[in-house]
């Protein structure tokens, strides 16, 4: 919570070192101070003032929005919890590098005998910060660099510049983020990129230039993301023995699309939760706004955790997306779904189910996919308590399936081929937790319904990265 300070209070009966009062920040009572801390402690108190001391280039309106919940507080309790959600807000702005609450008895001529003054005291960020870390994608990892330019006109905009080199893609950008005041969920951000990909499972290289521009927003307990997006896509062959399909498909293309997300979370964490659900919706429509690629893509994604005796938990995903191509063009083997490998369908190389030609997976138009999954303690829980707890033995099953439709087809030919050939896996395994940062998973697999053209790992597989099936 950070530290709040209580002045001239006697001690409150609260536990935590955070919540309760210190014993060096209370001020000796005299004689005639007894009456007003009789008041603090057993009626009920007004907040009078509320000050923002340290600000630089901050503009006060912008803090109004995130403070004036501390006012309706009615007594000391609800005082000290109003100012830590208060500094939250504050500390959510990433404009400031430390917040503190000093919480007093108000002073001066208009003070009442049940009066509180409510001081942040803040430090903001540098003009200017950089940055260097690295990230784990799917399968992948990257070295980021990036150069901060936080607060840049004093109401929490933020431009920033990424540079990122990783093992299979590299890219830079520049964006622009602004929240609203008061409603940090609702923002708007302006995107410029530049990214180059390598693609071995399909012996193909793509670079895209291009522009983007989103707008998030809450609707009750709905997240939503609206996003145009225009790019210059470039393909090319990453071997010379790429297939003719491939080949084929190499070229330029210009692409502009309209897109939205709908996410509703309820998990405790996106790495490796132990309770809640997930349910995420995507439609894309490319083609109306202009560019020479057109289609419609639909793709969703459902998850569900609960926690077992015996600190063991269940969890079940389900997958699935549906592209459909509009007029006479096909769909780009850039747009299409893949599927396989060990963040999806274990026991299969990474994208290599589906569609393909001479060893290089061209993708689908539609799949689905879902996995049963048990975690449970090591056995005999070494390191319970510490570094142990980050590791948990991991049981599954997993099934899928990828493939091309005919749409002139009707919906039940089509349910009937996705239950066509369907691929499937088991085994277990260790997980280990990497903070909220990624998961790493060592897996003995088995797989299962495998289809002619189809790449297995057959044994142990490794996966790294924070989307899993």
């Amino acid at each position: 919570m950070g530290t709040v300070h209580a002045r001239a209070l006697d001690p409150m009966p609260m536990h935590g070192p955070e919540l309760g009062v210190q014993a060096d920040d209370i001020d000796l009572p005299e004689p005639e101070q007894e009456a007003k801390q009789e008041v603090l402690e057993n009626k009920d108190i007004v907040v009078q003032r509320v000050h923002v001391d340290g600000l630089g280039r901050t503009k006060e309106d912008l803090l109004t929005y995130e403070i004036a919940d501390v006012f309706k507080a009615r007594n000391l309790i609800d005082v000290m919890k109003k100012s830590h959600e208060a500094r939250q807000k504050l500390l959510r702005l990433g404009i400031f590098r430390k917040v503190e609450v000093v919480i007093d008895t108000s002073q001066g001529v208009d003070a009442l005998p049940n009066g509180l003054d409510v001081t942040f005291e803040v430090k903001e960020l540098r003009r200017m910060t950089g940055s260097y870390n690295t990230m784990v994608g799917n399968n992948e990892g990257s070295m980021v660099l990036g150069l901060k330019l936080p607060n840049i006109f004093g109401r929490a905009e933020k431009v920033t510049f990424q540079f990122s080199y990783g093992t299979k893609e590299t890219s830079y950008g520049l964006s622009f983020f602004k929240p609203q005041p008061g409603h940090f969920e609702r923002n708007f951000s302006i995107n410029a990129y530049k990214v180059t990909g390598q693609f071995p499972w399909s012996s193909l290289r793509e670079t895209d230039r291009g522009i983007s521009t989103e707008v998030s927003f809450p609707i009750w307990w709905t997240n939503h993301t609206l996003k145009w997006e225009g790019v210059w896509r470039e393909l090319g062959c990453l071997a010379r023995t790429a297939s003719f399909a491939v080949r084929e498909e190499s070229g330029h293309s210009l692409k502009s699309s309209l897109s939205h997300a709908m996410v509703i979370d309820t998990r405790n964490s996106s790495i490796l939760p132990r309770k809640g659900a997930l349910l995420k919706i995507n439609q894309e429509l490319a083609g109306y706004t202009g560019g020479d690629v057109s289609y419609l893509k639909e793709d969703f994604e459902i998850q569900l955790n609960r926690r077992l005796p015996f600190d063991s938990i269940l969890s079940t995903s389900f997958w699935g997306g549906m592209l459909l191509p509009i007029g006479e063009k096909p769909t780009s083997i850039a747009d299409r779904f893949y599927l396989g490998g060990p963040t999806s369908v274990r026991g299969f190389s990474m994208y290599s189910i589906g569609p393909q030609s001479e060893g290089d997976y061209l993708g689908g138009e539609a799949y689905w996919a879902g996995g049963v999954h048990m975690y449970t303690p090591l056995p005999f829980r070494p390191g319970r308590g510490g570094f142990g707890d980050l590791f948990r033995t991991h049981f599954f099953l997993n099934a899928g399936n990828l493939c091309n439709l005919n749409y002139g087809e009707g919906p039940r030919a089509h349910l009937k081929k996705l239950a066509e050939c369907i691929r499937w896996s088991y085994g277990a395994g260790i997980v280990l937790r990497l903070g909220n940062i990624a998961r790493l998973e060592l897996n003995y697999c088995i797989p299962m319904g495998v289809q002619s053209g189809d790449r297995i790992c057959d044994g142990v597989q490794f996966g790294a990265g924070i989307r899993f099936l």
